[in-house]
């Protein structure tokens, strides 16, 4: 049976569980904190929800994030394992991955996971070092990381790391002492964030009121430069502006985020991208469990973006990869072609040696991924000319 694109057709899922130990002071996602008593009937609702699809969808790419996942009781991760398993079956060599924070790891839930079929773990370890985890308002202790990262290799699954950049007070050399920390538990891939102050989370009124002072710009600059050097030389290579990995380890998933493909999304505060229309779930979890069960629909927010939407949001997600813009898979994807659609913006970008252009394609240079999201912005206040418009391939059967 012939598929549709991967860009219409979804292929990807995506999984909330809202329910944390702790609500760290940088975070502005929908999570649960003291609500751990709604989890039995979370796992009812989004249970209800994943069978709304009425038949099992087949995927490529299952990812369970959060909130902390491995924070749920055991009986109720099993449940939702099992769900997952019942309506999003994944096809052979697919890829599934679930979010964890060390406190929540042990050796009993890593071998419930393996034994459901997830084949990677994200820890969000932040930081190696005490003062920093402090900083960043963390709730596990430096030596439960080593426990969590032990059993998820005793369990066989592969290994994701998060790590957090320019915390208030951190040195270049605090950087490298994580870095290498990571390096040497031989993860296969490894995300690395400058921190970001959300308007309205506890670590932005600290900052508005003068009680903590970030690191400078130059210094947040320095810190991911030597990132990508480091990571380099252990054979993690830069593929998209904050992730790096082994070879044959990216993260599938998050590929087909920035491929702008369709996806399905389940849970309080998931999105969801089918049928070129993107919505989004109500943030709150009890108001979730409350509209499920009662029969009614949980996307407080819908949008179906025009042809021209689409265009400047595949360019938005694409630019931030190291591979950049194919431009006649854009023009496929899109109906657009792709300089044409940015082409006043194009010639200066060059010129500032920010974009470079390979026989297929267009690329941030490395001096322009520092700056990604300031060129993706002044590239998506572009003019299209009238060139710029394709007719869209016909599709066969």
């Amino acid at each position: 049976m012939n598929r549709l694109p991967a860009w219409i057709e979804p292929r990807a899922a995506y999984v909330h569980i809202p329910f944390c130990a702790h609500h760290c002071g940088y975070c502005d996602f929908a999570v649960s904190v003291g609500q751990d008593s709604l989890m039995p009937l979370y796992v009812d609702a989004l249970s209800a929800e994943l069978a709304r699809l009425e038949t099992p969808r087949r995927v490529d790419t299952i990812f369970i994030g959060g909130g902390t996942p491995t924070h749920l009781a055991l009986r109720e991760l099993g449940r939702v394992l099992q769900a997952i398993q019942q309506w999003l079956p994944l096809n052979s060599g697919g890829e599934f991955s679930i979010e964890s924070n060390p406190e929540s790891l042990n050796a009993a839930t890593c071998e419930l996971l393996a034994d459901a079929g997830v084949t990677r773990v994200s820890v969000g370890v932040q930081s190696f070092q005490p003062h920093l985890l402090k900083a960043l308002d963390r709730v596990h202790r430096y030596e439960q990381i080593p426990q969590a990262l032990d059993a998820v290799r005793a369990a066989g699954l592969e290994l994701s790391l998060d790590l957090i950049f320019g915390a208030p007070g951190a040195t270049l050399a605090d950087w490298e002492c994580d870095l290498n920390a990571a390096i040497a538990y031989k993860t296969e891939h490894l995300s690395t964030y400058g921190l970001t102050y959300e308007k309205g989370t506890p670590l932005w009124k600290d900052r508005e009121r003068g009680r903590l002072f970030p690191v400078t710009e130059d210094d947040e600059l320095a810190m991911y430069e030597f990132g990508i050097d480091r990571l380099a030389s252990a054979g993690l290579d830069q593929y998209e502006v904050s992730n790096f990995a082994k070879a044959g380890h990216r993260c599938r998933h998050n590929e087909h985020y920035w491929a702008n493909n369709a996806y399905f999304g389940f849970g309080v505060g998931a999105a969801r991208y089918v049928n070129f229309s993107r919505e989004l779930n109500v943030r709150n979890t009890s108001d979730y469990i409350r509209k499920i069960l009662a029969g009614d629909s949980v996307a407080f927010q819908s949008e179906r973006l025009s042809p021209l939407e689409r265009a400047y949001e595949t360019l938005a997600v694409q630019l931030r990869r190291t591979e950049g813009i194919h431009c006649e898979s854009f023009e496929q994807q899109t109906g657009f072609a792709f300089e044409p659609l940015v082409c006043d913006r194009l010639p200066a970008l060059h010129e500032q040696g920010l974009l470079t252009r390979t026989e297929s394609a267009l690329c941030l240079t490395r001096s322009g991924r520092r700056l990604a999201d300031a060129i993706i912005e002044d590239l998506l206040k572009a003019k299209p000319t009238p060139a710029s418009r394709r007719p869209l391939p016909r599709r066969e059967g």
